[in-house]
């Protein structure tokens, strides 16, 4: 008995039936952005009609020494990490940024209780380059990153030697929503804080330099008399049960500094269950705006940071860094106050 098998159409075959050469039909796939949107979807129906897959990614991570794959660190759980509306929007962002040219994302999440990824694991990943998003200093992961001798961008971290970064100023939008608060007569505070906090010696830098921001402000009016609560950021029964501790005070807080929105949102679930009224009993502001802050009830007052920026600034640093550019000065992205309706004057 005799079989056949129809041989495999090849790139070369595609090539031919299109009229162009090898590497226009490469780059189809691999540099979409060096062809026309005509002549990229010409070159695509036809490999459909021939059968021809695509190139082979093995082959090609082989012979370009690439894995095509972008190392994405996260300090959490991805259910934790993809609850945060803000790191969504960023790595959305991202994504899009570097999708053109046909590189993917490693999703690295860290455990919980751990402060990123294990480094075994990012020994271990097929990437090219590492992006490690609000990690704790001094990590495991990001040694593990110097020792793969990886490119690496940092997003919300402090600037390390070598490392392309991207982040807000945390301090000054945190003092922005201290200084809104305090031109409206508030003088009892209370801030709403991420965990694993330890006042100003939090191993993460957004965590440290919002409190800076918030503290700083508060004392140039004269107070110094503020408490603090942590909360997780991401589960909503523990934040409300510390913003439930702030507002049961025996000197109740008429105004609450928020580090995120999600921790804001907490904080007005909380108070309405204890009777208390947003802003005429207490006013709340968050940090972030993301989108349910437009619409939440009533409307929150928050700190805007741009996360698409955020996230696109990231993608082309990457790019950039994988095409060999030299580390270029770290990239500090504005904010500004959005006022709405969850403050008041007192």
């Amino acid at each position: 008995m005799t079989s056949s098998r129809r041989r495999r159409p090849t790139l070369d075959d595609v090539a031919e039936a299109v009229g162009v050469s090898r590497a226009t039909v490469s780059n189809a796939y691999n540099r979409p952005d060096q062809l026309s949107a005509q002549l990229r979807e010409q070159i695509l129906r036809v490999a459909g009609e021939l059968g021809y897959p695509g190139p082979n990614p093995t082959a090609r991570s082989l012979a370009t020494s690439r894995t095509g794959a972008i190392a994405f660190l996260l300090d959490s759980s991805l259910s934790a990490a993809f609850s945060d509306p803000a790191l969504s929007i960023t790595l959305d962002a991202l994504a899009k940024t570097v999708e053109p040219t046909g590189n993917a994302l490693l999703l690295l999440p860290g455990r919980e209780a751990q402060e990123g990824p294990p480094a075994s694991r990012v020994l271990a990943a097929q990437a090219d380059i590492a992006v490690a998003y609000s990690l704790a200093d001094g990590t495991p992961a990001l040694e593990a990153v110097r020792t793969r001798g990886l490119p690496l961008v940092v997003i919300d971290q402090p600037p390390l030697p070598d490392t392309a970064r991207v982040g807000c100023d945390d301090r000054g939008g945190a003092s922005l929503a201290a200084h809104h608060l305090v031109e409206l007569g508030h003088r009892r505070f209370g801030i709403l804080a991420a965990p694993r906090l330890s006042a100003v010696t939090s191993p993460f830098h957004g965590t440290r330099e919002r409190l800076a921001g918030y503290l700083d402000t508060l004392a140039a009016a004269g107070i110094t008399d503020v408490t603090i609560t942590e909360a997780p950021w991401l589960s909503a029964s523990t934040a409300r049960a510390a913003a439930t501790d702030l507002l049961t005070a025996s000197v109740r807080p008429t105004a609450l500094l928020c580090m995120s929105d999600q921790l804001a949102f907490a904080a007005i679930a909380a108070a309405h269950r204890l009777g208390l009224r947003v802003p005429a009993d207490v006013s709340i502001v968050g940090f972030d705006d993301t989108p349910q802050a437009a619409w939440s009830e009533p409307p929150l007052t928050t700190v805007r940071q741009d996360l698409a920026g955020k996230g696109r600034v990231a993608g082309e640093l990457v790019m950039d860094l994988l095409a060999a550019a030299p580390v270029p000065p770290p990239v500090e992205l504005p904010v500004s106050l959005a006022v709405r309706e969850s403050t008041a004057a007192i």
